[in-house]
């Protein structure tokens, strides 16, 4: 029997108004949700070519959405404001995997959507449980160092659609 390979770890380097808040990493599962865990593993590499040949992903892309005991919204590094999607498999987003994780806990990644199969590039990590999101949203990966940084993101400042007052941004991103 192939020994299974260990879930990958990726990170974001995280600033709000340019200054550094630090760093977060996240344990991606793929051995629940390849396909789901994959797609953010390479957004986060920036492995991923866009339409023009360029690198896409999550380095300079913004937190657009922040509501305090719910959740920090990210991943639109298309448009910004949560308009945007894309993903590595050549579509602008692919199908629900599997609902097997549940958000249960604070501090969990999850796929945002605009309804059923339709995950793209947008992620959210919970900052409480959220169990009205199960069978609602993929489940993919858990924050395992830098919960702190996410609370003072989900802390910041918000002003119209829960945007945050400064940008929060994702200054470098990859994979450990």
């Amino acid at each position: 029997m192939a020994e299974q390979q260990a879930n990958p770890i990726v990170f974001f380097d995280i600033k709000l108004g340019g200054e550094p808040l630090g760093r977060v990493k996240m344990e991606l599962f793929k051995d629940v949700v390849p396909r789901t865990a994959e797609n953010f593993r390479q957004f986060c590499t920036g492995e991923t070519k866009g339409p023009q040949g360029r690198a896409q992903g999550y380095k300079g892309a913004k937190f657009h959405r922040v509501i305090k005991d719910f959740m920090i919204q990210g991943g639109d590094f298309l448009n910004g404001d949560g308009t945007g999607s894309t993903c590595i498999y050549g579509t602008r987003n692919f199908a629900d995997e599997n609902f097997d994780l549940k958000h249960d806990t604070p501090g969990l990644l999850s796929m945002a959507n605009s309804g059923p199969n339709s995950n793209g590039c947008q992620f959210f990590i919970t900052t409480v449980p959220t169990p009205f999101l199960n069978n609602k949203h993929v489940v993919f990966g858990k924050v395992v160092e830098g919960m702190e940084i996410v609370q003072m993101v989900e802390n910041t400042r918000t002003v119209t659609n829960d945007k945050p007052a400064q940008d929060v941004t994702i200054s470098q991103c990859g994979e450990m």
